[in-house]
């Protein structure tokens, strides 16, 4: 179920996005799935048409949904997404290294913590 955190930082749309992108994600939503209209999902989260459509929009832009006039959004998954978002993911991680490392945190400091959080794991 979609909710809206009116105390998020970030824009209603973007937690759209984010919500939709990780039921696509986690197999929520599987690809040729039908998602709400706009004015449904407006319906159900009470918020302005508008902004669900600015979300739809970048999400269709992006490649994770296709509109078809007349009969729908539909999930497709997105070309590369894994890939562009993980290089999205490095650079912001790297910035945050620097920026750590910057201001006196060392190297083996960062690499415990990586350790603790998923004992190198995750690729």
């Amino acid at each position: 179920m979609r909710t809206i955190d009116f105390r998020d930082s970030r824009p209603l749309y973007e937690q759209i996005i984010a919500q939709i992108q990780q039921e696509i994600r986690s197999g929520i939503l599987l690809e040729g799935d039908q998602i709400p209209s706009v004015r449904e999902m407006a319906s159900s989260l009470s918020i302005n048409p508008n902004t669900i459509q600015r979300a739809y929009r970048e999400l269709e832009n992006s490649g994770w949904i296709i509109s078809v006039p007349g009969k729908g959004s539909f999930v497709c998954q997105p070309k590369n997404s894994d890939s562009s978002e993980k290089t999205q993911l490095l650079a912001t991680f790297d910035n945050a290294a620097i920026a750590l490392v910057n201001i006196g945190v060392s190297p083996m400091e960062l690499v415990s913590r990586l350790t603790h959080l998923g004992g190198g794991n995750h690729a």
